[in-house]
């Protein structure tokens, strides 16, 4: 088994996928937060994108599939995504990419996109 095989099927989360109104919007705003997370790009399709880091990866997919009505976190589903992050290179790279700031308690940031989706960045408070 090479150390990629082992860190991948050591990964607790394999993926996440997030289904987006709009993919083009999704992939701009996304994109540049989840490189600036260590993530990199994985998977390029017509209908979705991803981006991985060591065994996980964050698929967003505008999928002919989906029902209208948009992305609501208060109703049934999830309410956000949590990570583990810097706090500067994603806060620069996030306001860059029109997501906007919803509160940031000293431990992490939360970000709110331009499709209603939140991630939450968990960081050191001296980072």
């Amino acid at each position: 088994m090479t150390e990629q095989q082992d860190r991948q099927g050591d990964a607790f989360i394999h993926h996440v996928e997030l289904w987006m109104d709009d993919l083009s919007t999704a992939e701009r705003q996304w994109g540049p937060v989840l490189v600036a997370l260590g993530c990199e790009p994985f998977q390029h399709w017509e209908n979705g994108r991803s981006w991985r880091r060591g065994g996980s990866y964050v698929v967003i997919e505008q999928s002919p599939d989906l029902r209208a009505g948009g992305h609501d976190r208060l109703r049934a589903g999830i309410n956000h995504l949590a990570v583990r992050g810097r706090r500067e290179p994603v806060l620069e790279a996030a306001v860059a990419a029109g997501w906007s700031v919803r509160t940031d308690t000293g431990q992490a940031l939360h970000l709110t996109d331009g499709q209603g989706f939140e991630l939450e960045v968990v960081y050191a408070a001296d980072a």
